[in-house]
């Protein structure tokens, strides 16, 4: 496995998704769910399992985009999330024709306003908490190893949380709260495996230290491949069945984790080391030049 050699393949593919990702974020903008845009949100207990399309029948009065998925250990839930503002009598009539058309007979639901605002506070948020998660990890990699390791680590941090916007950019998938939360995650998984491959590379410089830096990483990479491969699959392999048998709210927190680990991991074999390559050599070329 040659990683130095292939970097521009590796550096093409995931330019190619991100731009192709960033266009169509321009385009078409985000899918923001009602965390971010304010809507209604309403949960109504049917006692047995209907379709999407059955329910429909009835949401589509009021809101043709609204989101309908099943909830509940039997299904027998649904949940409808509108961006819309729906006023109480629009609730109520909602309400009164599933009882009609389902025969329900005691009205079990629970209904809920958000305002844009959450949505602002959110994002606040959340882009301050990665911003201080992103400072002291560059303070914690520079400290343990070097800046320019840091660095790398950084990009390839990057690299993962643009790669996960641009999947939910150009597939419309809708970003909530819980998107939030997973990116932030994604942060924290993706540059543990980065420090492992780093740190082989290390001992490799130390035991090795008048081998070429090109073989060095790539013994690195090739010694570290099995381990990081094995945890990344058992922690997909879980994310995976989450999202398969998990109910809606952790559906939505496992589909960009599934994205990010993935990402993570790719990043972490073909895109970090070979960056910290690139800055060596630079750095080599003004010292030969000075």
């Amino acid at each position: 496995m040659n990683v130095i050699k292939n970097k521009k393949t590796y550096y093409t593919i995931s330019l190619g998704i991100i731009i192709f990702g960033m266009i169509m974020m321009i385009i078409n903008g985000l899918n923001y769910g009602i965390d971010f845009t304010g809507g209604t949100s309403v949960q109504i207990k049917i006692g047995k399992m209907i379709t999407v399309d059955e329910a429909r029948k009835i949401v589509d009065e009021y809101d043709k985009e609204a989101s309908i998925v099943h909830i509940g250990a039997n299904k027998d839930e649904i949940m409808i999330r509108s961006k819309k503002d729906f006023t109480n009598d629009e609730i109520n009539q909602i309400i009164d024709k599933f009882a009609k058309e389902y025969d329900i007979e005691e009205k079990e639901f629970q209904s809920e306003k958000f305002g844009p605002f959450m949505g602002k506070e959110i994002k606040k948020k959340a882009l301050l908490s990665s911003f201080i998660a992103v400072i002291g990890m560059l303070i914690y990699i520079s400290w343990r190893f070097e800046f320019k390791f840091a660095i790398a680590a950084i990009i390839a941090l990057l690299h993962d949380v643009f790669i996960t916007f641009s999947i939910y950019a150009i597939f419309k998938i809708p970003v909530n709260s819980a998107f939030i939360a997973a990116i932030l995650t994604i942060l924290g998984y993706s540059i543990n495996d980065t420090i492992v491959i780093f740190d082989r590379i290390r001992e490799e410089l130390k035991l090795n230290p008048r081998k070429p830096l090109e073989e060095i990483i790539n013994e690195s990479i090739r010694k570290s491949l099995t381990r990081t491969i094995n945890t990344s699959l058992t922690t997909l392999v879980a994310v995976l069945i989450l999202y398969i048998v998990g109910v809606e709210d952790v559906k939505v927190l496992a589909l960009p984790l599934i994205f990010g680990i993935v990402s993570g991991t790719y990043s972490s074999l073909f895109i970090a080391s070979p960056i910290w390559y690139g800055l060596k050599n630079r750095e080599k070329l003004k010292t030969k030049k000075a």
